[in-house]
């Protein structure tokens, strides 16, 4: 499992990196391109693909909460990987001070841990941590996919909100 899920990261990169244009290709599919592109990005675990990037300018022409909807769900089908990485090989992030701090906070609050992760930046590192701890997949999935909807959703209007005023500043 833990070599699939290293050779399934570093292929993404790579494929990612010698062929953006086919990634942009996938943005011509509306939101089916959101949550593929939002599952492709998110299903790296090594390796980061900034997948939101790509997904940004599409809120130009598509409904923003739609698109964020979206790429949060593509985005926590994607974070199954790491889930996969920490249930298939206990170790894979053990020694980092990080790993330490997240395995206190999945033992003392767990749903609450895995929730603020997918808010912020490191939610690779709580899917590990809860594959590792066999924490139930299907909790996993919705708490993350909750978070992920907030942070995306939040991301989108922050982007909206600045173009508009980048717009209304240029003149």
């Amino acid at each position: 499992m833990i070599f699939f899920v290293v050779a399934l990261s570093v292929g993404l990169f790579f494929f990612v990196r010698a062929y953006p244009d086919k990634v942009k290709q996938l943005a011509g599919f509306g939101y089916l391109g959101v949550f593929v592109i939002s599952l492709v990005s998110s299903a790296t675990v090594i390796l980061p693909v900034p997948g939101l990037l790509v997904i940004f300018p599409l809120v130009a022409t598509l409904n923003p909460v739609l698109v964020a909807l979206a790429g949060s769900t593509g985005g926590i089908f994607g974070e199954i990987t790491g889930y996969m990485a920490g249930y298939g090989g206990h170790g894979i992030a053990r020694g980092s001070k990080m790993h330490f701090r997240a395995e206190g906070w999945m033992r003392r609050w767990g749903s609450w841990t895995i929730f603020f992760f997918a808010v912020g930046p490191a939610f690779d590192i709580a899917g590990v941590i809860a594959g590792a701890f066999r924490y139930p997949l299907w909790k996993f999935i919705i708490i993350g996919w909750l978070g992920k909807s907030i942070k995306f959703i939040a991301l989108v209007y922050a982007m909206v909100w600045g173009w508009e005023a980048l717009l209304r500043y240029i003149g």
